[in-house]
């Protein structure tokens, strides 16, 4: 083998040693730091009061194929009724939203004289004002002694303001998180530096006292009254 084969042998053996040395050094060097660092979850919670309401309010009939003029008729006067209603809880005409008459046909029935459709239309109105939207959706079953088929098809409440509260949410919980690591790192002597590494978790809404939480955040419509939680996960120094 000539000189030139072994001197190639030799920086080739060499290059291997320095990258075992360098890998190893590195690991340790990674396993002390991860010594140093602990890692918590903290939390923060407050409660709020929904400030918008959305209502949306079912119209239907049903008519035979002989009778759809009828059923159209209907539903019309249905309409007519729930907006009378509105506009005298003092509902702005402007504000209502009326969806087209949808119709489908029903299954039909061996020995039925003749086919008969569904006909359905909804009334959506949304307000900053939760109480009156509130009052109006217990006001609708009424509307059945007047003829009318009317129904209550969901009514949801929301908190406008909630990215500006999850900011300040934000900041409760780094602080909580560095409580938590502060009584853990009491227990081993040591002391809590300063934040490494930081990341938000989902924003849940809850309602009051619930536990009902989910990985991909929740945002409950139901109660006008609500809690909303955020939590952070946080790394810090310890020294």
């Amino acid at each position: 083998m000539d000189a030139k084969k072994i001197s190639a042998n030799f920086i080739g053996i060499a290059l291997i040693i320095s990258a075992i040395i360098f890998g190893s050094f590195y690991y340790y060097a990674q396993l002390a730091n991860t010594k140093d660092v602990l890692s918590v979850t903290g939390s923060a919670k407050t409660k709020v009061t929904s400030d918008q309401a959305k209502l949306v309010i079912s119209l239907s009939r049903t008519a035979a194929i002989s009778a759809l003029s009828l059923g159209y008729s209907s539903i019309a006067n249905d309409l007519s009724l729930t907006k009378k209603l509105l506009q005298d809880s003092g509902v702005d005409n402007s504000t209502i939203v009326e969806s087209p008459v949808s119709m489908y046909q029903n299954y039909y029935k061996e020995g039925a004289s003749e086919a008969s459709y569904q006909l359905s239309q909804t009334i959506t109105i949304q307000s900053n004002d939760v109480n009156k939207i509130t009052d109006i959706s217990k006001k609708i079953p009424d509307l059945a002694s007047q003829g009318a088929i009317v129904s209550v098809q969901s009514l949801e409440y929301y908190y406008s303001r909630l990215p500006d509260l999850r900011i300040s949410l934000l900041s409760d919980a780094i602080k909580d998180a560095k409580s938590r690591a502060e009584k853990i790192a009491e227990g081993t002597g040591r002391k809590v530096g300063s934040v490494q590494e930081a990341s938000s978790g989902v924003v849940q809404v809850l309602t009051p006292n619930s536990v009902d939480i989910s990985d991909y955040g929740s945002y409950d419509t139901s109660s006008i009254e609500k809690e909303v939680m955020v939590t952070v996960k946080a790394s810090f120094r310890l020294k």
